[in-house]
C-alpha cells in the first residue's frame, strides 16, 4: 500500500482570549490520513471544520496557535518546512476552495485576469496559452460564454458564477490536494452535479486527494469515499460513507436522525439532543 498523501495526527488549534489570557481550542485532537481519495468532513457550525482545513494549508488567523504530533503532506512535514516552501506549496500542490467567493475574489481585477495570475504565479507561460486555459478552465465548472463572464468583476456575477470561478481558479494549476469548503453551497442541483463530477474526475484521473467539507451529510455520503463527523472541535466518529447508517456515536444519529424523509411524516420535527460528555 502506498503512503498516504496526508497525514494528521493529533491537530489542535487554539486562539488567546480577549485578555490574552487564556486559550480556547476550536480544533481539539483531530487526526486522520488522506490518500488518493475522496475524504468528506460533516458537522454543524462552528465543529471546527473549516479550522482544520485552514490548519492545513497554512492560513490560521493571526494570533491563533497550531500544533500536532504530526501534519505531513506528501513527505513534507508542514509544521516546519520554511514558510517560503509552505507558500509555494498552496495553491500549487495543495489547494483550497473558500466558502464565500465575496471575501476570496479580488474586488477590483476581473475575474479571468484572477485565474491567468493564479496559473502564472505556479506555472509562468505564454500570455495566450494562459488565456487558453484561462478559458478551459471556466467552461469545465459550467460557465456558459466563458469569454464573457472572464471580463467580469466579482461585483457583477452571482454568488454561484462566483463560487464556480473561485472553484475553476483553486483547480487550474493541477494540485495534488483539494480541501474545498462547502464548494456547492452556493449552487443550484444541476451546476452542483457538474462540479461534483469534475472533482471526481480529478480524483480518479489525476490521483487528487480531496477533503470535501459540508454541512450536508447525504450528499457527503453519496460523493465521498470516507466520512469524519466532527463535533465541539474534535472527531466524533470516522467510518466508509456506505457503512454510515451504521454509525453508533448518538451525535451522527442525531445528524441522520434529522434528515428529510419522504417515506413518512415527521411530526414533530427531530431534534439533536446534545450531552454534555460529546464535550470531553
Amino acid at each position: 500500500m502506498s503512503a498516504p498523501l496526508l497525514t494528521v495526527q493529533d491537530l489542535r488549534v487554539a486562539y488567546p482570549s480577549r485578555e490574552a489570557t487564556a486559550w480556547t481550542e476550536v480544533v481539539r485532537g483531530v487526526s486522520f490520513s488522506l490518500g488518493r481519495e475522496r475524504l468528506g468532513i460533516v458537522g454543524e457550525s462552528g465543529s471546527g471544520k473549516s479550522q482544520t482545513g485552514r490548519a492545513i494549508l497554512g492560513l490560521t488567523a493571526p494570533g491563533g496557535r497550531v500544533t500536532a504530533q504530526a501534519l505531513n503532506f506528501d513527505g513534507i512535514d508542514l509544521l516546519r518546512c520554511p514558510p517560503a516552501e509552505r507558500r509555494r506549496l498552496r495553491g500549487r500542490r495543495i489547494a483550497m476552495v473558500l466558502q464565500d467567493p465575496k471575501y476570496s475574489l479580488d474586488p477590483v481585477m476581473a475575474i479571468g485576469a484572477q485565474i491567468v495570475e493564479t496559473l502564472q504565479a505556479h506555472q509562468p507561460q505564454p500570455r495566450a496559452q494562459a488565456q487558453a486555459r484561462m478559458l478551459d478552465a471556466l467552461a469545465q465548472v459550467g460557465i456558459d460564454n466563458p469569454a464573457r463572464v472572464a471580463r467580469l468583476y466579482p461585483h457583477e456575477v452571482s454568488g454561484g458564477m462566483g463560487q464556480r470561478a473561485m472553484i475553476a481558479m483553486m483547480l487550474i494549476a493541477g494540485p495534488q490536494l483539494l480541501i474545498a469548503d462547502e464548494p456547492t453551497s452556493a449552487l443550484d442541483v444541476t451546476v452542483q452535479l457538474q462540479v461534483l463530477r469534475i472533482l471526481d474526475q480529478l480524483v480518479s484521473q489525476r490521483g487528487m486527494g480531496l477533503v470535501f467539507i459540508s454541512h450536508d451529510l447525504r450528499l457527503v455520503a453519496s460523493f465521498c469515499d470516507r466520512v469524519l463527523v466532527m463535533y465541539a472541535g474534535k472527531v466524533v466518529e470516522q467510518l466508509d460513507s456506505g457503512r454510515l447508517h451504521e454509525a453508533q456515536h448518538p451525535y451522527t444519529r442525531g445528524l441522520l436522525n434529522c434528515l428529510p424523509r419522504l417515506d413518512a411524516p415527521r411530526h414533530p420535527l427531530p431534534t439533536l439532543d446534545r450531552r454534555p460528555e460529546w464535550l470531553a
